[in-house]
């Protein structure tokens, strides 16, 4: 009996301490019911970071930030509540409300998604002082952008609500949450979001805050974002964009020592304001339906066109690199020449049968001297395969035929054929250099873009070199991040010694030549005209349009502190319009005023807007 007692009282003792262990355990060691019982009274919230500004080259401010309010909801802590008084707060339709709830649940039960977005703080403020009586929503402070300059949407870009790919893709995100979709603020995201900061509080029945839990000892601070400089000067800019109202095509400016963007004109664009709001998807949505106008189409990164006359001075720096030609080499030009059996390639230059040399072909822009020249270069060579993948390679080397990877995240490769591609034309072994001869002027398969020519502009101008063209400067008033990367001088291939055959001919373009009703009295400047061939298939019938206007320049000569390309679609020819606009955009940034007030005048007089609409009712 006695035996039988201390058995029962071991076997209670045992069974005492494995229960007060379990205890122990559970409410010392494990946390696991601790912290299912403090979701129910710890509500963690996100502090969104205040995004980095955005400034020009001369500290201007063009991006900051403007506060607003979003209406969240964690599904899960959802209870009965007002709807009708729920609706009358925030403005919403109860369909509006159902739809968002229905998002949310399908998102997540335990995590916050939006409701509604992008309140002001007067919209909010009822809401604000009755959100308890609405268990499982709450108020979400964030910002976003404010512009202060109505050019160059299309390189700050714009922010828009993360989608289910984003938030798959980056943890960084939630619903709701803002992500740069296109220009610096979307090469630059990771910069300019800087790092969410959290706050934990204690909440009572009501879903109200009480207070910070464990006296914020788990909280941590937002990390702003960092600020851009870009190289941009947003005066310039500005006035590009005047010059080009009424017009279709791009204006590119880059400082050549540095590979900086000064500017970066597309048109037709749009206010970046347009973009940001309560109705930016509404407006993004007007613009992505123009398909006439295109506004959302960076044309100076991603038109691509035949780069006409301008492409001469690369033919001829290759020309003079392979030996094939020199200053004393000459063709005779008789309004053209003749090649093949039947062919003839016009020419406008004056010639008239007289020798026609480098100085002269770039004054006048002779279509024969350039021409004889690249099929120089083809036949120097046992086929012409070879010639021509010799010439595709010196080309490359300038930043053609590939994107050019600048830091805004689009562009157009263009193209720069070769050997394999009149190959799958052709066939292999079954076309010669005449074949390709348009080539020789910028017609023919060539295709660049505007910031191309712009940066081949700057490689004759520094003499045999270019630097990536990019738009940062600084971040957070520092260089350091971004010296590997646009720092580095890129060589053409050429010989220095070539380029200055070439800028003389250039300058003489301004004093004698094409543009010479363009230039300026106190200033040297370089340039070269531009008329590319437009041709367009309506109704299955190739149909010849009004030519397209380009111009590059540089100036001064000596010590280039801007080069410039300009494009203008359906133009005509390239001094008309094309070089008043490079002759003004250049005087404005050396001189921060325009003398040339008649060039001015009539450039804003130019509207182009009667012949887009005749060719857009052409093609319908």
């Amino acid at each position: 009996m006695k035996q039988k007692a201390v058995i029962i009282g071991l076997l209670i003792s045992l069974t005492s301490a494995v229960i007060l262990g379990r205890l122990f355990y559970l409410q010392i060691i494990d946390t696991q019911y601790k912290s299912l019982a403090l979701r129910n009274a710890v509500k963690k919230e996100y502090i969104i970071p205040e995004r980095g500004y955005i400034y020009d080259r001369n500290h201007k401010l063009l991006v900051s930030n403007l506060p607003v309010y979003d209406v969240m909801v964690v599904p899960k802590q959802v209870k009965n509540f007002d709807t009708i008084l729920f609706l009358k707060y925030t403005g919403l339709s109860k369909d509006a409300l159902l739809k968002a709830l229905q998002k949310a649940k399908k998102y997540s039960y335990n995590k916050a998604s939006m409701v509604i977005s992008k309140l002001y703080k007067n919209e909010v403020a009822l809401l604000q002082e009755k959100i308890y009586k609405f268990p499982g929503f709450f108020i979400q402070r964030r910002a976003i952008r404010k512009y202060h300059t109505r050019s160059a949407a299309n390189i700050l870009g714009f922010i828009r609500e993360v989608n289910e790919h984003e938030l798959k893709k980056d943890p960084f995100y939630m619903p709701g949450d803002l992500i740069g979709k296109s220009g610096v603020e979307k090469s630059y995201e990771k910069t300019l979001r800087g790092k969410k900061g959290v706050k934990y509080f204690l909440t009572d029945k009501f879903n109200r805050k009480i207070g910070s839990y464990e006296n914020g000892k788990y909280d941590t601070l937002a990390q702003v974002g960092k600020d851009l400089q870009l190289s941009i000067d947003i005066n310039l800019q500005e006035f590009g964009d005047s010059l080009m109202k009424g017009k279709r095509g791009a204006i590119v400016a880059i400082e050549p020592q540095t590979g900086e963007i000064l500017a970066l004109v597309t048109a037709p664009s749009f206010p970046p304001s347009y973009l940001s709001g309560r109705n930016s998807s509404k407006n993004f949505n007007k613009l992505f339906r123009d398909k006439i106008n295109k506004p959302l189409l960076d044309r100076g990164l991603q038109g691509e066109y035949p780069p006409g006359s301008p492409f001469k001075m690369l033919n001829g720096l290759i020309a003079l690199q392979e030996g094939v030609i020199n200053l004393q080499t000459y063709f005779v030009c008789n309004h053209g020449f003749k090649y093949g059996k039947r062919a003839h390639m016009f020419c406008h230059c004056g010639a008239n049968g007289r020798r026609v040399r480098l100085p002269w072909a770039i004054t006048k822009s002779c279509n024969t001297y350039f021409s004889k020249s690249y099929i120089n270069v083809l036949n120097k060579y046992d086929t012409p395969e070879k010639g021509i993948d010799v010439w595709h390679n010196y080309l490359t080397r300038f930043g053609l035929g590939r994107y050019l990877n600048t830091d805004l995240p689009v562009g157009s490769k263009g193209l720069i054929p070769d050997s394999k591609f009149y190959n799958r034309y052709y066939g292999k072994g079954k076309w010669h250099a005449t074949f390709t001869i348009s080539n020789g002027i910028g017609q023919g398969e060539v295709l660049t873009t505007p910031i191309q020519l712009a940066n081949i502009t700057a490689a004759i101008a520094n003499k045999g070199y270019f630097i990536t063209p990019h738009v940062i400067k600084k971040i957070d008033n520092d260089t350091t991040h971004i010296k590997h990367l646009y720092f580095e001088k890129k060589q053409t291939g050429i010989d220095s010694i070539y380029f200055d055959d070439i800028i003389n001919g250039m300058a003489a373009v301004y004093k004698t030549g094409t543009a010479q009703y363009s230039r300026l009295k106190d200033i040297e400047l370089c340039g070269k005209t531009g008329t590319s061939e437009n041709k367009t298939r309506i109704n299955g019938k190739i149909v010849k349009l009004p030519d397209h206007s380009i111009f590059i320049a540089f100036g001064p000569k000596e010590n280039p502190k801007i080069v410039v390309s300009v494009f203008v679609e359906n133009g005509g020819y390239g001094a008309t319009i094309a070089a008043p606009i490079a002759t003004l955009m250049i005087e404005k940034y050396l001189k921060k005023k325009i003398t040339r007030t008649d060039l001015l005048q009539r450039m804003f007089q130019t509207d182009l807007n009667n012949i887009y609409q005749m060719k857009n009712h052409e093609k319908q």
